[in-house]
């Protein structure tokens, strides 16, 4: 920062411990003095009956850092946060709720559209910054953390646009932004085709699932529906917290709550563990094939659920959660976990529940009822091994992925260092 003054070399100071480096050849400069400023209008005023894009706040896909879904809209009946029109190159932040620090890049064909004002847009002087290297720097990690920790309002959490403006950016030269952006890109469109390949592998069981079932609704192969989900299974709910224990001698011992069961998933990252009597560990021990059925949540969730495979050696579950045990052989776990998860299920599910406040749930005797569909036992066990198939090729590509996820996650910690 040597020539800029004291107040570039103070700032130059502060980037330098942000992004954990000893020195950077690097000059500091704030977004706002690489940027240019962006012109609001209101399209509620135009009375000819034009359409428009609107980029609203879920357009943005922060998984992809693509803009989807983006609505069309007549002019005149735009919303009240449909005020900035954006240009292509331009890049969005998502500054509130639900999609804090969302950023995607304005692509060619949106060029033109109407942005919400719930993104602050930034709009790349070329002369001074890539714009793909600004781009990367307000996805990366150690910008993402400046803003969240700067965020204000408990219930929704927002960063303005003056702190995205004020905030500073390692600036090389163009021609080593460039570079930077570059490999940057490489690696990042490596990570999205190897994301895209485990999305494919996800629908492909699906499209598997109605090629050997039929749909699962209106059972065109028809396939046996005498029989109730109570009637070939033993349900149960898991053990309560808070409950009293009036001195009853027990143990600690991990369980399975809401959050820890999702669509054929489990997530173990956060399970905790609870006080049980021997005799509740043993009413809720989870055996390998047991079906994990959430009570309820968002009503499109309803029949979540998955299959308890042993992951954790001893492991009870939560009074949410419904544990659903086969107690004979015409039925194959892992079908059974799709045909509830499937529309078949869902529209069963939707018809039965109480729903209030935009939250939906089931009680035992509604997942008793649940009506099958029984297929012969060798069409099933087909169907769990292409399943099986689909799950080895996943995990390979899992693993790939969580490989160039690290090494892109290397390439922008040192690009910003001055060290690649």
């Amino acid at each position: 920062a040597e020539g800029n003054g004291e107040g570039n070399f103070q700032r130059s100071k502060q980037v330098r411990r942000d992004v954990g480096m000893r020195a950077t050849p690097f000059s500091i400069a704030r977004i706002g003095e690489i940027t240019e400023k962006v012109d609001n209008w209101n399209p509620s005023r135009d009375a000819n009956g034009n359409e428009i894009e609107y980029i609203d706040l879920t357009a943005v896909n922060n998984q992809t850092k693509l803009i989807e879904n983006c609505k069309r809209i007549e002019a005149k009946t735009a919303p009240s946060r449909a005020r900035q029109r954006v240009k292509r190159h331009d890049i969005i932040i998502s500054t509130v709720r639900p999609n804090l620090n969302g950023v995607a890049l304005v692509t060619d064909e949106l060029d033109g559209a109407t942005a919400s004002t719930g993104f602050c847009v930034l709009r790349p002087i070329t002369e001074k910054v890539h714009v793909e290297y600004l781009f990367h720097w307000v996805r990366n990690p150690i910008f993402v953390a400046d803003m969240v920790s700067k965020a204000t309002g408990q219930s929704y959490p927002a960063v303005s646009d003056k702190i995205i403006l004020d905030s500073e950016i390692p600036l090389p030269p163009l021609a080593e932004q460039q570079r930077i952006a570059t490999i940057l890109q490489k690696a990042d469109s490596l990570r999205r085709l190897r994301q895209r390949a485990i999305d494919r592998l996800n629908t492909l069981g699906q499209a598997i699932f109605r090629e050997m079932f039929g749909d699962p609704v209106n059972n065109p192969l028809g396939w046996n529906d005498e029989h109730t989900l109570g009637a070939v299974a033993d349900i149960v709910s898991g053990i309560t917290k808070g409950r009293k224990l009036n001195g009853q001698r027990t143990r600690t011992i991990p369980y399975l709550a809401v959050a820890n069961v999702q669509e054929r998933e489990l997530r173990l990252s956060g399970v905790k563990v609870i006080e049980a009597t021997e005799d509740e560990i043993q009413r809720y021990r989870l055996r390998i094939n047991d079906l994990l059925l959430t009570e309820g949540g968002d009503p499109d969730k309803l029949g979540r659920g998955t299959l308890w495979n042993g992951e954790i050696p001893e492991c009870i579950h939560q009074n949410h959660v419904f544990r659903v045990r086969l107690n004979g052989d015409t039925i194959e776990p892992v079908f059974l976990n799709w045909l509830i998860g499937s529309e078949r299920g869902k529209k069963y599910f939707l018809r039965s529940a109480k729903q209030t406040t935009g939250i939906a749930s089931i009680n035992m005797t509604q997942l008793r009822g649940f009506p099958l569909l029984i297929p012969p036992l060798n069409l099933q066990r087909d169907f769990c091994r292409r399943l099986a198939m689909i799950e080895k090729q996943k995990a390979t590509s899992i693993a790939a992925l969580e490989s160039t996820a690290a090494l892109f996650a290397s390439l922008q910690h040192r690009a910003f260092r001055g060290a690649l």
